[in-house]
């Protein structure tokens, strides 16, 4: 169980330094006129990430959870390509890439790397990850709770994104047209 709470602190730790970036992406944006949108529901998905490790450390603790090694590994193998995935997300982006939504007018929407393929690959990372980190250590009351939690939540947060989206682009000159 040991290995399993150093897990979980690893992915927090992850998480501190994915809010680094985050904060100097802010700075970044916001230096370029971006626009936030969605500060009401930002609030509930701290919420809901913070209870993740929080309910996988105590289930798999106060309920004794078992490690099946079968689901086990299989999960910790879901967890890193999340992971993996997620850094894809960051990386192809660079500084427009935020915790929070901002968008800058004029820049166009980003089609290289995982937005080749998915709209919103960072959303399958954190969908994954959040079922995933509970049930390598057999913490499925967590895994239920945040799927649902999420589910909920990304529904706002997609449909937040792709208004604000939308509103940048409606921002941007026709080509051809001078500013």
């Amino acid at each position: 169980m040991i290995w399993y709470t150093v897990l979980v602190l690893a992915v927090a730790a992850e998480r501190m330094a994915e809010l680094a970036v985050a904060r100097r992406s802010s700075r970044w944006s916001l230096a370029r006129g971006g626009v936030e949108s969605g500060q009401g529901h930002y609030p509930a998905m701290v919420l809901l990430h913070t209870g993740l490790l929080a309910g996988c450390l105590y289930e798999a603790w106060a309920a004794g959870r078992p490690f099946v090694p079968l689901v086990g590994w299989s999960m910790v193998a879901v967890v890193v390509a999340a992971q993996a995935l997620r850094w894809w997300c960051i990386g192809t982006l660079g500084p427009r890439w935020n915790t929070r939504v901002i968008v800058v007018p004029g820049l166009p929407r980003v089609t290289r790397g995982p937005y080749r393929w998915l709209r919103h690959p960072n959303y399958v990372a954190v969908a994954a990850e959040g079922v995933a980190l509970p049930l390598v250590h057999g913490a499925w009351c967590t895994a239920a709770v945040f799927a649902v939690g999420n589910t909920a939540l990304l529904t706002t947060r997609i449909r937040c994104e792709e208004a604000a989206l939308s509103a940048a682009a409606d921002s941007r000159p026709s080509p051809g047209v001078r500013a």
